[in-house]
């Protein structure tokens, strides 16, 4: 087996432990008691410490001519997932979780219409036809919750905003990734994303403070295990796979989520989420093996 495929098998393996990890997501935010949109402040203002120990031994001379440029990509990638985070929250208050969830979820299709517009990345049919498949898949496995009415119309358009945000974040963090380590993406993002939320939750009023230590257990867990483990360990693994393919592969998350809500929160998890389930990585296996693929032929003609 060559370097550089177990380096990506490596990643892979990483990506989808972040994409688990990111699944305890909505099981934190259902236990908060802060605002929604405050409660994604906290996910990353708490990870700050954490990303700063990790980040600072590390850091590169500042005085490096890309310095500037970097930084200013760097803090671009913070504010888009910051637009994700706030607005997904703003979602889930205007339409049902499910329908939040799977719409935020539709960033694969945006990242890989960038890639094959912006980059000039090649995208395969067997690739489209495994995109395709995950996303029915997320579709079945939240089909007993999703709703489509004039009531639930602008957390709709929320869902689909923050999957645009999602896939901007994630596009920018591929490409720094070629150049910045996974701690100084997460430093510098992170920091970014805390200094945008905060006059947004101010704004918009919301219950900031947790009443209780369990509330900032809730809090601490979000950031530690959503946050920092979660989008650390996706930050590292796109540095060694596609964006697009990525992107599909994070639709674990919904799966995850589902998985955990029915162990932890007794919510139902029956033969429809078996299937839903087992669809969405079947898909990921087909655009797997059509990443591969290209990987071959592109090898071939060298």
């Amino acid at each position: 087996m060559s370097t550089a495929s177990h380096a990506d098998r490596e990643a892979l393996a990483g990506l989808i432990a972040g994409a688990v990890c990111i699944g305890f997501a909505p099981i934190f935010v259902r236990l908060v008691d802060v605002g929604y949109t405050a409660a994604a402040f906290w996910r990353v203002a708490l990870s700050l410490p954490f990303l700063f120990a990790l980040w600072f031994p590390r850091r590169r001379d500042p005085d490096s001519e890309e310095e500037p440029a970097a930084l200013r990509w760097l803090w671009l990638g913070g504010a888009s997932f910051a637009g994700d985070l706030a607005v997904w929250h703003q979602s889930i208050l205007h339409t049902s979780v499910a329908n939040a969830t799977l719409l935020a979820n539709l960033s694969p299709i945006f990242i890989t219409a960038a890639s094959f517009f912006l980059y000039h990345e090649r995208v395969t049919w067997g690739f489209l036809v495994g995109l395709i498949l995950a996303l029915s898949g997320a579709a079945v496995l939240m089909a007993d919750s999703f709703t489509i009415s004039h009531e639930t119309l602008l957390g709709d358009m929320y869902g689909v905003i923050a999957s645009v945000f999602y896939a901007g974040y994630l596009l920018g963090v591929s490409r720094l990734r070629k150049r910045h380590s996974a701690f100084e993406v997460m430093w510098w993002t992170t920091l970014a994303c805390a200094l945008t939320l905060l006059p947004i939750v101010w704004l918009l009023g919301e219950p900031m403070w947790p009443k209780s230590r369990s509330g900032w257990a809730v809090l601490l867990g979000l950031a530690l295990v959503s946050h920092v483990g979660g989008q650390g360990l996706i930050a590292w693994a796109l540095a060694h796979l596609p964006a697009a393919f990525s992107s599909v592969s994070l639709l674990v998350q919904p799966v995850a989520a589902a998985v955990f809500a029915w162990m932890l929160l007794a919510e139902p998890f029956g033969v429809q989420q078996v299937v839903g389930g087992a669809v969405v990585l079947a898909g990921i296996v087909l655009c797997r093996l059509a990443m591969a693929a290209t990987l071959a032929m592109k090898s071939d003609s060298t």
